[in-house]
């Protein structure tokens, strides 16, 4: 008698977990599908959420009036494809399992980027204390625009991988701008004049954060000097370090949500690994192009700036170096360059508009096949000697290079002593002529390959040359 109570209390309690399940669950969805989102055009965007399990979950799409199904699977789990038309709205999504409907409203279609990296893709646009940002009042003050929106991830950190984020979707009004990403704003603004389409920034990103956090585990298992942290001891994780923290709780999440390309400004926290970094940085593109499963999106890349690190131990331009041969080794990508724009006592350099604008010029020609403007500074292509007279040759710049009447005083020769001088350089029909009384027989030239430096080399667009080097030495 008293086993067929005990079985009847299993059974009873049994019944009730399952009536609660079936009862209380609701269509669930992750943060970032809400109101003011905007969806990438001309795509099969992916919808996901929770439901209670098995329930089938109805979608209609206000665009074309067309109804999706999917069921819930038995963790509850389900996932949806809806076709979007071209850029327009705005529009609403409506949600419903049949007992409780969700409708989301003014849903944009458009251009989706996610922007990435770390403090200098993390500071707002009004800028901090001592941190100002050039012209951002103005920028502010005339910021409303209902085709730009903005969502932006809080900071988070994970040993675990996380589905889903805190934030929300907000629309481009100044209140918004003023604490939105900098050189994400002023590279979606750019996009939205040009393009005249409605444009969606997601903003993932963690001042001071190494590259390594914001891979996978799966992502890092080639680079043998990378040790993954013990997903067991949550003691020991930091957030600007422990490899696959940020990825798990700040990206993963995101995985799925259909994206056009990226932007990503990264690697002052990595200044001191050079070789490693030219590495982890295909790794992290090839990553997260993998997660997403939609190609070779665009990913496009800001050159960390000068600034005096006050370290006589390594020299940043062999980062800066390594981020260009990085992305130049990776197709469909590029690269923003800050060689003019540094500041020698803040890591943070004011300029933010020209980072975000020459992102746009690299989105616009590459992705967008927009043509009649050049989208990359000159980059070294070739070196003659003739005596003690060395001839230099650029790429990206076919209208000619300019100085904008400054003197070229970063270039320097070496021979196979392998110890530079400085050298005399000028601008010529083809190329570069320089020459340094210090050295015969020249075999290497290095440009602007200093801790801080303001570059003067550009084409006649106004785009500056990176720091570059012919040599291959160890310092």
């Amino acid at each position: 008698m008293q086993k067929n109570n005990k079985m009847k209390k299993i059974s009873f309690s049994l019944l009730l977990f399952i009536t609660t399940l079936f009862t209380e669950a609701k269509i669930q969805l992750p943060s970032f599908f809400c109101d003011h989102m905007v969806l990438q055009q001309q795509t099969d965007a992916a919808i996901w959420g929770k439901a209670s399990p098995g329930a089938t979950v109805k979608i209609t799409t206000s665009w074309d009036h067309i109804h999706y199904s999917v069921k819930a699977g038995i963790d509850g789990n389900w996932k949806e494809n809806v076709k979007t038309p071209v850029a327009g709205g705005p529009y609403q999504i409506t949600l419903s399992d049949g007992n409780e409907i969700i409708k989301l409203g003014d849903i944009l279609i458009g251009e989706v980027w996610l922007c990435s990296g770390q403090s200098n893709m993390q500071m707002p646009v009004r800028g901090g204390n001592n941190n100002p940002v050039i012209g951002s009042n103005r920028a502010i003050a005339m910021s409303a625009n209902a085709a730009i929106r903005f969502f932006g991830v809080d900071i988070d950190k994970s040993l675990k991988l996380l589905d889903n984020v805190s934030g929300k979707w907000e629309e481009c009004r100044p209140e918004q701008v003023a604490n939105f990403s900098a050189v994400a704003y002023f590279f979606g603004q750019m996009l939205q004049d040009v393009l005249d389409v409605p444009v969606g920034l997601i903003r993932s990103s963690y001042g001071g954060s190494r590259i390594e956090p914001w891979m996978s585990a799966e992502g890092l298992k080639p680079y043998q000097w990378v040790n993954l942290p013990d997903k067991n001891d949550e003691s020991a994780v930091s957030p600007l370090t422990s490899p696959t923290v940020l990825y798990n709780a700040m990206i993963h999440p995101l995985v799925g949500y259909t994206i056009k390309g990226t932007i990503w400004y990264q690697g002052e926290s990595n200044v001191s690994e050079p070789d490693h970094y030219r590495e982890l940085l295909p790794g992290l593109i090839n990553d997260w192009r993998s997660a997403w499963g939609i190609g070779d999106f665009p990913f496009y890349c800001v050159q960390i700036a000068p600034f005096d690190y006050g370290n006589n131990s390594f020299n940043s331009a062999f980062l800066r170096e390594a981020q260009l041969k990085a992305v130049n080794s990776v197709p469909n990508s590029g690269m923003a360059c800050l060689i003019d724009a540094g500041e020698e006592k803040n890591i943070h350099p004011a300029n933010k508009k020209i980072a975000g604008e020459r992102l746009a010029y690299l989105a616009l020609a590459k992705t967008y096949g927009k043509k009649g403007f050049e989208y990359c500074g000159p980059e070294f292509k070739t070196m003659t000697v003739k005596g003690n007279l060395v001839t230099l040759t650029f790429s990206h710049a076919e209208n000619g290079l300019t100085t904008f009447g400054s003197e070229l005083n970063h270039f320097k020769t070496a021979g196979k002593d392998k110890r530079f001088y400085p050298a005399h350089a000028i601008v010529t029909e083809t190329g570069i002529d320089l020459f340094s009384f210090q050295v015969d027989q020249p075999v290497a030239v290095r440009y602007a390959f200093d801790d801080f430096v303001v570059g003067e080399l550009y084409n006649t667009e106004g785009l500056p040359a990176s720091s570059f080097r012919t040599d291959d030495w160890n310092k």
